[in-house]
């Protein structure tokens, strides 16, 4: 096109066609309503684009023609959101959103609020969180979630997104947040590409659209046809003279659209949890026939005041919350099914799959929890079977194919295999306050048994517990065989005329084990408390406690007789208050300490020199506090085990898993599927180096 305007005629033309490009933008783009036929949009954009090419100085940020970008990143910039970023925590089923709902009530009581809670649902689309800031009504700023805090500036990928607009109808200030998202059939369209030219397709739409955002040539990502939806407003500056400013949530989204924002018109005010009930089962039936992926719904109380007094934990939201739909299914073959005993004397069978991927994780074993399951399956050694995961679960088997079967199945017997592996008697627990009924699992009848005792021992002496170098779990078969050992105390009786004579051992192997026994006599109370293998009481549990103790006793505890003393008088519901213990692990917690047998076991290590260190974590560390990370690989000067103390220390969670709900990863060498997970998902990676920075 041959440009024969004056500077003058021009500027007043590229206004013109940036006004109509925008106006047929936001019809095609965000309210699915063409009015024009493409050639026409085009021919309109080659003006434009002519235009700025004769007079650059006419091209401005927010122009139309800078949705494709030009010369690729060489990296990410780091960003600081103006508002600190959340996720949601997650239920999966009725009976939990009922005990969320009484825990808002009871939170809303406490703030003063009267009136019953509404409810404004949303269903929950599986992409990537995006933060867009505008600054007088021009984008500036586009970010990942990252750590919260500190995102990555991803602002020349999202401006190839056509339905997220570049300017505003307003020259206001607002922060807001939404999903990127693929469309399904573009999907296809990508994977269909990718397989010629020989590379690996894209698991799914939610993993296409991270990793195209995370692209550093901004031209890879236009040719993707990423949508966004936009669903929250974080920040909004006050300005009555162009809007005003929303009071429920509802209210929100229809302000968004008003601002030009793509936001989805499937949402829906519920006035109680059976009209969410009933929502969400219409979206299990309707999710797969979107052209975005659906994992859930999100509900949020409707009231922007109560939402404000609720406020959040140190993740989440209090006022909302994600009900996720169900969990990733597959099928796959079982081989065999054997009996494993814990450490509290449970005997659990455990099915051993034909390995299978399920929620992006290979899984070669799943739990069958008890008798009464494997009976109501009806399964059977060889059966074709169904099986679940989500998220960090433990895959289980929820369905027998029985049409696959072909006369091959086996019957399995639980009551033999548990009595072979408890090598005695068993019996099924009482259960309820009063011992009322019968558990549905299987115990080793003696609590002391040697099959038991093992294992509780070699939980006490492992690495997670004390930490005892030399004293592994054939050593203490081996001492158990002897009779030397029958409890943890006895391992601080140990001399080395008990086991210089013994098979494995020499008189340096002996003194080494004797000095690693005497090193594991300072402990810190955390570890201690996880070593003793109470039941239902994990890593995270014994920090808790730890770093509440004041909600327990106002005694200090400087020994182990002070902590048999004191915890022997502690209540279920005294821990019950302390945020994140439940009733079980509680009562779990309060039954070992009761114990008479546990507290002599107690008495007998402080006389033996056993002495417990208690430090409690004071000091809040807000790049770490509340943030969960994954460690994977080998880290350069410190063990996995010492990274995950120091996060913990710091206020940290440690997961095992990647999900979208990760904060970091920290990658070492031959970090493996979790660290392309990660990427996929666009989470921060960091190194030890940064890790330290962090701390």
């Amino acid at each position: 096109m041959v440009i024969k305007l004056s500077k003058k005629e021009a500027k007043k033309r590229v206004k013109k066609l940036t006004s109509e490009i925008d106006r047929l933008r936001l019809l095609y783009h965000v309210k699915d309503d063409p009015t024009i036929d493409d050639v026409v949009y085009s021919s309109l954009m080659d003006e434009l684009r002519g235009l700025e090419e004769v007079y650059p100085d006419l091209k401005s940020p927010t122009s139309p023609t800078q949705r494709i970008g030009g010369t690729p990143l060489e990296k990410f910039k780091k960003t600081r959101h103006l508002v600190r970023q959340w996720s949601f925590d997650d239920l999966f089923d009725f009976e939990e959103l009922k005990k969320w709902k009484e825990k808002v009530i009871r939170m809303m009581v406490k703030k003063g609020f009267k009136e019953k809670p509404k409810y404004c649902c949303e269903i929950k689309i599986d992409g990537l969180k995006i933060i867009l800031t505008y600054k007088n009504g021009k984008l500036v700023t586009a970010a990942t979630r990252g750590d919260g805090v500190v995102g990555e500036d991803v602002t020349h990928n999202i401006k190839t997104i056509h339905s997220v607009p570049l300017e505003l109808p307003y020259p206001i200030d607002i922060v807001v947040v939404g999903e990127v998202w693929l469309p399904e059939k573009e999907l296809k369209r990508i994977n269909d590409e990718r397989k010629k030219v020989g590379e690996t397709p894209f698991a799914n739409a939610r993993n296409a659209a991270a990793g195209s955002i995370r692209q550093l040539d901004s031209r890879i990502v236009a040719g993707r046809k990423l949508e966004m939806f936009v669903y929250d407003i974080d920040l909004l500056e006050k300005n009555d003279k162009y809007l005003t400013t929303p009071k429920t949530q509802i209210e929100e989204l229809k302000l968004l659209e008003k601002l030009g924002f793509k936001t989805n018109k499937s949402y829906q005010l519920c006035k109680n949890i059976d009209e969410i009930e009933s929502l969400y089962k219409s979206w299990i039936d309707k999710r797969n026939k979107q052209e975005y992926a659906i994992d859930g719904i999100v509900i949020k109380i409707n009231d922007i005041d109560i939402q404000s007094a609720l406020g959040y934990t140190g993740k989440s939201p209090r006022f909302a919350i994600a009900y996720k739909f169900p969990a990733e299914k597959t099928t796959t073959v079982v081989e065999d099914i054997r009996v494993q005993v814990g450490r509290t004397g449970v005997l659990t069978p455990v099915a051993h799959l034909r390995p299978v991927s399920v929620a992006g994780t290979t899984v070669s074993r799943a739990t069958l929890h008890n008798a009464d399951e494997i009976a109501r399956l009806g399964v059977k050694i060889g059966d074709t079977v169904v099986v679940q995961k989500a998220g960090d679960i433990i895959p289980e088997i929820i369905e027998v194919l029985i049409n696959m079967r072909t006369g091959d199945e086996r019957e399995f017997d639980m009551e033999s295999a548990c009595r072979e592996v408890c090598g005695g008697p068993i019996i099924k627990d009482t259960i309820g306050v009063k011992g009322e009924s019968e558990s549905a699992a299987y115990y080793c009848k003696d609590k002391n048994s040697f099959a038991i005792q093992k294992e509780r021992l070699s939980h006490f002496v492992s690495k997670k517990g004390l930490n005892i170098e030399g004293c592994g779990e054939k050593i203490i078969e081996q001492l158990m065989n002897e009779g030397i050992v029958s409890d943890a105390a006895d391992i601080f009786e140990l001399k080395i005329g008990d086991i210089d004579n013994l098979e494995r051992f020499a008189d340096k192997s002996a003194l080494n084990l004797i000095d690693a026994i005497n090193v594991a006599k300072k402990v810190k109370l955390e570890k201690f408390l996880f070593a003793l293998g109470i039941r239902y009481i994990g890593e995270e549990t014994t920090i808790l406690i730890v770093n509440n103790l004041d909600k327990i006793t106002k005694d200090e505890i400087n020994n182990l007789k002070d902590l048999k003393n004191i915890f022997s008088r502690i209540t279920v519901e005294q821990l019950e208050n302390i945020d994140g213990i439940g009733s079980k692990a509680a009562t779990s917690f309060v039954a070992w300490f009761s114990d008479v047998k546990n507290q002599k076991m107690l008495e007998r290590m402080y006389k033996l020199g056993v002495d417990i260190i208690v430090e409690k974590n004071t000091e809040v560390n807000e790049k770490i506090s509340g943030k969960t990370f994954v460690l994977t690989g080998a880290l350069p000067t410190m063990s996995r085990d010492k990274a995950k103390e120091l996060i913990r220390n710091a206020g940290g969670k440690i997961v095992s898993t990647v999900s979208k709900n990760t904060d970091y990863i920290v990658a070492g060498q031959k970090a493996g599927s979790k660290l392309q997970r990660a990427k996929e998902l666009g989470i921060e990676v960091i190194d030890e180096e940064q890790l330290q920075n962090l701390l």
